[in-house]
């Protein structure tokens, strides 16, 4: 433990746990019992690791991480590819992430999993390696995410919901539970079943980020165009263009869709 006495400033390591002396642990840090910290992890302020979590690997957290029993964060990949190096997991600030979860470091040498702020992954959840993960990103339980996998921001990815490597995953989306996704899901749509398809605006979502009633009304008729005219893609973009108000959530849709290299679940 820290000798200092402000409650803000004292680490507080379990005398079971195993902290390698070369990893650095933030202020006001608390590691549970039974928990092991490798050489190269660095710990931000005022995380809070329960009890028999693992942070190995060349790992960095930033501060107020709360991880619960039996999660393990940054060991290596399990992608046959891997031929040794160093590689990295990088993590935000504020996240949770409940028991059990698994974050995967990076294949490649000098190769990073990157994982933003505020998210709650939940109970089980696999975050593979290579995966970039926005922010306030909801993962229900037993969600995973395959090598390679991009999340944008206040995505939802519902529960033994299971993304294909190389997916991404538009802001503001969600995903059914127990939906399998094979190609990218747009933003701020709903996407469900197996194979995953675009069902219908995510209008949950879009209410509780507080999107204008303009933009959900522009977005809906993109949504039309894309999913119910049965046009092709190309042509529907360039309905889309001439037709909507091209507001930025339109925009970031239009530019989603053609950056797509898996194509999207119609």
């Amino acid at each position: 433990m820290n000798s200092s006495t402000d409650p803000q400033l004292v680490v507080f390591i379990h005398p079971t746990a195993v902290v390698h002396p070369g990893s650095r642990i933030g202020a006001g840090s608390v590691v549970g019992p039974y928990c092991v910290i490798g050489e190269n992890v660095v710990l931000g302020e005022r995380c809070r690791l329960h009890s028999h979590v693992v942070v190995d690997g060349h790992t960095v957290l930033g501060c107020d991480n709360e991880i619960f029993p039996f999660a393990s964060i940054g060991l290596k990949s399990q992608d046959l590819k891997w031929a040794g190096g160093i590689t990295r997991t990088e993590i935000g600030e504020g996240n949770t992430f409940r028991e059990y979860v698994t974050i995967h470091s990076a294949t490649g040498d000098g190769d990073v999993t990157r994982v933003g702020s505020h998210n709650h992954v939940l109970a089980y959840c696999h975050i593979a390696h290579n995966v970039v993960l926005g922010n306030h990103v909801i993962m229900s339980n037993v969600a995973t995410l395959a090598g390679h996998v991009c999340v944008e921001d206040y995505a939802v990815i519902g529960g033994l919901a299971a993304v294909h490597q190389f997916c991404k995953i538009g802001r503001m989306s969600i995903i059914g539970g127990c939906s399998k996704v094979v190609q990218d899901v747009p933003p701020f749509m709903l996407a469900d079943g197996n194979p995953a398809r675009t069902r219908t605006l995510n209008k949950v979502g879009l209410d509780r980020n507080a999107v204008t009633e303009e933009a959900q009304t522009a977005l809906k008729h993109a949504y039309k165009i894309l999913f119910r005219e049965k046009l092709a893609i190309s042509n529907a973009l360039v309905r889309i263009e001439q037709t909507v108000n091209l507001l930025p959530e339109v925009l970031h849709l239009l530019a989603f869709v053609r950056a797509s290299e898996r194509g999207i679940g119609k």
